[in-house]
């Protein structure tokens, strides 16, 4: 099974919140999932630079950069410290840069665009807090599911082994 989303939705559909469509895809591992930590950050990427330090095992980073299309939240650096540190993927609400390298980096990486600016290092935002674009609110501890079909969030974690998934795609 190559979709992981569908699947959730069909056995899911009242139980999970779906973005609207609006992020694209740019990181090496196309289909991830996690546990939920939230940051508010416009224009500064000073705390994600913090946390992607951070063990990231089982989880997602979910950034709202206020929706800004004229800075990089993110670039090759950061998204390889996340890989180094276990970060199953980041979900950001805001641009991305180096995307050529992104692709190459085993990570989940959506976003709304690319911009090749960088941003401001001003140790500015929100950690921890409940952040929404897309339709949807993101709360620290919630579970996010990510691929090429979308985004969605889930109250408690879902069970990958029983919807088929997990076993089909282990070695």
């Amino acid at each position: 099974m190559l979709d992981l989303l569908p699947e959730i939705c069909d056995q899911h559909a009242g139980s999970v919140k779906v973005l609207a469509p609006s992020l694209l895809n740019f990181g090496g591992r196309k289909t991830f999932y996690g546990k939920i930590v939230t940051l508010k950050a416009f224009e500064d990427n000073s705390k994600i630079r913090e946390q992607v330090a951070l063990d990231g095992r089982g989880k997602v980073l979910v950034v709202d950069g206020g929706g800004s299309m004229r800075h990089a939240m993110l670039g090759d650096m950061l998204a390889q410290k996340a890989s180094d540190n276990g970060w199953s993927g980041l979900i950001i609400y805001g641009c991305v840069r180096d995307v050529n390298a992104l692709a190459n980096i085993d990570l989940g990486v959506q976003a709304l665009g690319a911009h090749p600016l960088k941003t401001q290092k001003r140790g500015l935002g929100d950690l921890e807090v409940p952040v929404c674009f897309g339709g949807v609110s993101f709360h620290p501890g919630e579970y996010v599911y990510a691929d090429n079909n979308g985004v969605l969030v889930s109250e408690k974690p879902l069970d990958l082994v029983a919807l088929g998934w997990l076993e089909s795609n282990t070695e």
